[in-house]
């Protein structure tokens, strides 16, 4: 998936991929319902970063909300984090009934 945003003064572009990643051998991936975009932040194009990636654990209520999110990892460290954790928050699951986990990694590229 290819979202453009803009920055101040730079056009940035985010691949967002989401791969779920089964917690127990035959755990099925919870199916998304809505998917935000995280921007690519205005700090990391000043700082001249360009690229980067984020694995996030969502925690998911039985309603399908996401209740918390937790950085896995991170490269460049501190850089992408709180894009994330802002766009995550606000994705939605198909309501399962109890509470779950699910992990995505996010690709950030500025294209300018």
């Amino acid at each position: 998936m290819k979202i453009t945003t803009t920055a101040p003064t730079r056009a940035a572009a985010i691949f967002c991929t989401a791969l779920a990643l089964a917690f127990g051998a035959q755990a099925a991936a919870p199916k998304i319902m809505k998917k935000v975009p995280p921007e690519f932040p205005a700090e990391a194009a000043k700082a001249s970063v360009s690229s980067g990636v984020v694995k996030a654990k969502m925690l998911i209520d039985a309603d399908g909300a996401v209740t918390g999110v937790d950085i896995v990892e991170a490269q460049p460290r501190k850089v992408f984090d709180k894009a994330v954790i802002r766009a995550l928050m606000d994705w939605r699951f198909e309501a399962s009934g109890e509470k779950q986990s699910h992990e995505v990694k996010l690709v950030f590229n500025n294209e300018d």
